[in-house]
């Protein structure tokens, strides 16, 4: 069976959300915007993320342009994430986020 192309409708919102969209990459980009994160790390700030889902949504942000993976020479060789100049242009986007997040759960702890 040959895969039928998305239609796309050019909506901008639609563009974002094709580089956002994922459950974790906010959260990731969220945690990177403070330092530079190895991998470990970034496992041990999402615990409830398993480290293929981590592992995938770090590559399609490095894909994107939005993260910079390098590989420090050491034995065993460490990996270190980091936000790119377009990827650190989405901190108050982020941070909007966070913010609306803590509103978020005030206003359904209310109810």
């Amino acid at each position: 069976m040959v895969p039928v192309p998305r239609q796309r409708s050019g909506c901008t919102v639609e563009t974002a959300m094709e580089v956002l969209g994922g459950r974790w990459k906010a959260v990731v980009l969220y945690r990177l915007l403070a330092a530079p994160r190895r991998h470990h790390e970034l496992r041990r700030l999402l615990p409830a993320c398993s480290q293929r889902v981590l592992t995938l949504q770090l590559r399609e942000l490095e894909r994107d342009g939005l993260v910079l993976r390098t590989v420090l020479p050491a034995s065993p060789p460490q990996v270190v994430y980091d936000l790119t100049p377009l990827g650190r242009s989405l901190e108050p986007i982020v941070l909007a986020l966070r913010s609306w997040g803590a509103d978020y759960r005030r206003a359904r702890g209310a109810e």
